[in-house]
């Protein structure tokens, strides 16, 4: 196994430049244009850097307009609560003096409740039975399980592998054991920061397999308009995590597409909605 050419803690570590101004820098991959999920976790990032004592709880953000890895970013980070059990902070992640993101994350300190319940672990076979050769042999793209580590710092093994090239999954339900390529500290935040930077990857496959789409077709040019996403139950982002996903609704050129994520015994730790555009190339 090929150790990842990024490493994410790095990309979660913000510059401080001022009060509550923080500078976050891209990985040098060739892309011509920065993951989203890294905009998110580094948005995360500033948010968890002001306030103490609470995690995040809920984050919702909108997609203003790509931005290019040449340039760094600037995260801008608002107080708009500080109450007794909760606190709320906005982000601006601002590129040549342009917003590119804008970001909500909600904190709240940890209390018992009289409810406790959640959805079952999907029937899936567990990650040590989806080798990583398998993924490879079905892939026919160049975006294989090496690229995906290389680039975006994720290990991940497909439970649907046959939707790789191309075989439909009629209701959209895919499944995909994920966690981040490097071991992370003992800092619940981080690890927080660290599964929204990946929950980004993958999520509108659920749109695309409804058709028969490989999640690398080159005909098609998937992006991510919001995101959303709700943390439940503790976790780490560098232990295996199952990503299931569904796609309810699309038109219009974008599609929605919902996911849950467990750890391995069963326990449901966050959930995760986004909306996409989802056009062909012309």
């Amino acid at each position: 196994m090929c150790r990842s050419s990024i490493h994410l803690p790095a990309i979660l570590d913000l510059q401080p430049i001022d009060v509550n101004l923080f500078r976050g820098n891209s990985p040098n991959t060739g892309s011509q244009r920065v993951f989203g999920g890294q905009l998110i976790g580094q948005a995360m990032v500033a948010a968890c850097r002001t306030v103490e004592g609470r995690l995040p709880h809920s984050l919702h953000c909108y997609f203003i307009k790509p931005c290019t890895p040449q340039m760094p970013i600037i995260y801008r980070v608002e107080h708009l609560r500080n109450g007794k059990s909760s606190s709320c902070r906005s982000v601006t992640a601002i590129q040549c003096g342009d917003p590119i993101l804008s970001i909500m994350v909600s904190f709240h300190a940890e209390e018992q409740g009289i409810f406790d319940h959640q959805d079952k672990l999907p029937d899936v076979p567990p990650p040590e039975k989806l080798t990583e050769e398998e993924f490879s042999r079905q892939s026919i793209f160049s975006e294989g399980p090496e690229f995906i580590r290389r680039y975006y710092a994720i290990d991940l093994r497909p439970v649907e592998i046959g939707r790789y090239v191309g075989q439909k999954i009629d209701d959209g339900r895919i499944h995909i054991w994920i966690k981040v390529a490097a071991k992370l500290p003992e800092d619940p935040a981080l690890h927080i920061c660290a599964l929204a930077y990946a929950s980004d990857y993958s999520l509108l496959d659920a749109v695309m397999a409804r058709y028969g789409r490989p999640p690398f077709d080159k005909r098609m040019i998937p992006a991510s308009l919001d995101h959303a996403m709700w943390f439940h139950r503790p976790f780490r982002a560098d232990e295996w995590l199952l990503y299931a996903h569904d796609s309810p609704s699309a038109k219009g050129g974008r599609g929605l597409a919902r996911g849950l994520i467990f750890k391995s015994n069963g326990m449901l730790v966050a959930s995760v909605a986004q909306e996409g555009s989802v056009r062909k190339r012309r």
